[in-house]
């Protein structure tokens, strides 16, 4: 059975920062892991991925505040957080996916305060 243990979201001021982790059980060699986001009426989004090899895929939104990095004989993926805006507030969801399956952490509250 797989699990995503999600950590590290919380309540920040805005220029703020903050490490989420993740880490992955019942599953190996995922081929990508990484962060999604859902913020209150608005649809989930991506954040950040990466793949086993090392590349990364961003939203705009993100770019050059957070970065991504994954721990592959640990599987555990992280994301640190820098900068952070009020609109950055959202539902943080750890996403890997192996194959064709894909799998969801239960998600974490960040909160960026103006």
């Amino acid at each position: 059975q797989v699990q995503l243990v999600e950590s590290g979201g919380g309540l920040v001021q805005a220029g703020g920062s903050l490490r989420l982790s993740c880490a992955a059980s019942g599953i190996f060699s995922a081929s990508i892991m990484g962060w999604y986001r859902q913020a209150p009426g608005k649809e989930r989004e991506l954040v950040a991925t990466m793949t086993t090899g090392g590349s990364t895929d961003y939203a705009d939104s993100v770019k050059g505040r957070f970065t991504i990095s994954r721990d592959n004989a640990k599987n555990k993926v992280y994301l640190q957080l820098n900068s952070l805006k009020p609109e950055d507030t959202a539902v943080y969801y750890c996403y890997v996916r192996r194959d064709a399956n894909v799998y969801w952490g239960q998600g974490m509250q960040v909160a960026v305060s103006a």
